[in-house]
């Protein structure tokens, strides 16, 4: 095995082509392993973790290109690091003199370009996206602020400014909103109703807004508001804000509310208002909770269950209102699980059912119990659930709905261990995702050993980009478990675990 690395500079590619360029690289063949990223700090250590740090590297300043290729023979190795090259000095496909959106490279120059524009989307680094939302909200912008490292501190004067000013400051780390029938972000194809939507949490509002589509349903409003709106120092400014809008909008007859446990400041506040409407309130903490008794409020423990009840709550005849996939249990070649998540909230959730049918947490990486605080995501034990969208994973590189390179590292590393006897997944569709997220999944579950089981949560609409049923034709094609419902999903690989551990005792 050869590992060889080059260092391009005065070249700057965006993440998003950095990453296609490596996932090109990936097809040669004698090819192992291969990334194009940015030099950055950040980035080195993710080439620390995965052992493709070598020492050309350490000579390259953080706007540099670092190529490095892992492969079969130093002949592939020297190939591959060439047609890097041709890639990245190959120009632009796009013809930018032809299209119809004008494209700038300053905040001032796209609003004056655009004319109306009202909304500033901000992806950045996360130690400039702080100053660009500033910019954006002097501008009298709102802003879905995708870019996640930013400090709580800055996200409360965010908040704060924009609150002041009448405008929406979702985020930071927020991937998904559905404003006016316009999908933003990581959103989906669902059609325009009555439903509307405030999370606190990015895949579970895909989760939900997906599942009432699929029941033939559409969406008013969805705001998502970031994950962190609902701790104690950000005190759920736009929980709050958002929830206010829906109960005055008169587009809007049914209400979610969803995210992470608000802090009971927090939890107060959002109470108070839902006992201020009759329109029915359903909401869903990911947690088992208590909640005040009102008529209008009602609580739910699954996102899918979320979805059906406002459905029904909206008036809908639900023909089928069986959300669950059935499939028969297979067996195991080993006893644990590994879950590799690329969406926090549906994280959370397969955290929770595992819970529910043991006992206790697994191993994971955004737990608050310190005995099953997994300190490092790539070193996994016993039945572990991680999120390789939190912030360890995802500095310096594009999110892992976009980029699938981390999850298939860890899919491979976590496929040599023969006590792991199944893998929980979910494949997130939606305008901003991976194009085709099979055209990546297949190749690497073909390799896969055949007695290990992968069973994915396919989250989506048939209207989606990528097209949710061919996803699922390929998927099922190359022997996966896909599942429709991600609560069914994490009951089928807790029932197939305990299974296989009553047979064992």
């Amino acid at each position: 095995m050869q590992i060889k690395a080059k260092i391009i500079k005065g070249k700057y590619l965006d993440s998003i082509k950095l990453m296609l360029i490596s996932r090109e690289l990936r097809s040669l063949i004698g090819v192992l392993e291969a990334v194009a990223i940015v030099a950055t700090s950040e980035n080195r250590e993710i080439l620390k973790a995965s052992n493709m740090l070598v020492d050309e590297i350490n000579s390259a300043s953080e706007n540099d290109i670092a190529i490095v290729i892992k492969a079969d023979s130093e002949k592939s190795a020297l190939e591959a690091i060439n047609k890097a090259e041709e890639l990245i000095n190959q120009p632009s496909a796009n013809n930018y003199n032809q299209s119809p959106i004008p494209h700038t490279y300053t905040l001032e120059k796209a609003i004056a370009a655009l004319g109306k524009a009202d909304l500033c989307l901000i992806s950045v680094t996360g130690k400039y996206a702080a100053a660009e939302a500033e910019k954006a909200l002097e501008k009298g912008l709102h802003i879905l602020l995708f870019s996640d490292n930013v400090s709580l501190e800055d996200e409360l004067t965010l908040k704060q400014k924009a609150l002041n000013k009448g405008l929406l400051m979702m985020g930071p780390d927020c991937g998904t909103a559905i404003l006016n029938g316009v999908s933003l972000a990581f959103a989906n194809n669902v059609p325009r109703g009555k439903i509307g939507i405030v999370a606190a949490s990015g895949t579970g509002l895909q989760e939900i807004s997906s599942t009432i589509a699929n029941l033939g349903g559409g969406i008013s409003q969805a705001f998502g508001t970031g994950g962190r709106d609902g701790k104690k120092e950000i005190g759920g400014i736009m929980l709050t804000a958002c929830l206010t809008y829906l109960l005055e909008d008169e587009e809007t007859e049914v209400i979610i509310v969803t995210g992470k446990p608000p802090a009971e400041e927090v939890r107060e506040k959002l109470w108070k208002l839902i006992s201020l409407t009759s329109k029915p309130v359903i909401v869903n903490f990911l947690l088992p909770m208590q909640i005040p008794e009102q008529p209008n409020l009602f609580y739910t423990c699954s996102l899918a269950e979320t979805a059906l009840v406002a459905c029904q709550k909206a008036g809908m005849e639900i023909k089928n209102k069986n959300l669950s996939d059935d499939f028969p249990l297979p067996p195991l070649r080993g006893p644990y699980l590994r879950g590799l998540y690329s969406g926090g909230t549906l994280c959370r959730e397969a955290i929770q059912v595992y819970f529910d049918n043991f006992g206790r947490e697994p191993f994971n990486n955004v737990t608050d119990q310190d005995s099953f605080q997994l300190t490092d995501g790539w070193q996994t034990k016993e039945d572990s659930i991680i999120d390789l969208g939190s912030d360890e994973f995802t500095v310096g590189r594009p999110h892992p709905m976009i980029d699938y390179s981390l999850r298939l590292q860890k899919l491979a590393q976590e496929a040599e261990n023969t006590k792991v006897g199944i893998i929980l997944m979910d494949v997130v569709l939606g305008f901003g995702a991976h194009p085709d997220p099979a055209a990546e999944l297949v190749p690497a579950i073909k390799k896969l050993p055949a007695d290990l089981i992968v069973v994915c949560h396919l989250l989506g609409t048939d209207s989606d980009p990528q097209n949710r049923q061919k996803q699922k034709k390929e998927l099922q094609q190359v022997g996966a478990y896909i599942f429709t419902s991600h609560h069914s999903a994490c009951e089928f690989v807790c029932k197939c675990l305990q299974v296989y551990r009553r047979a064992k005792c």
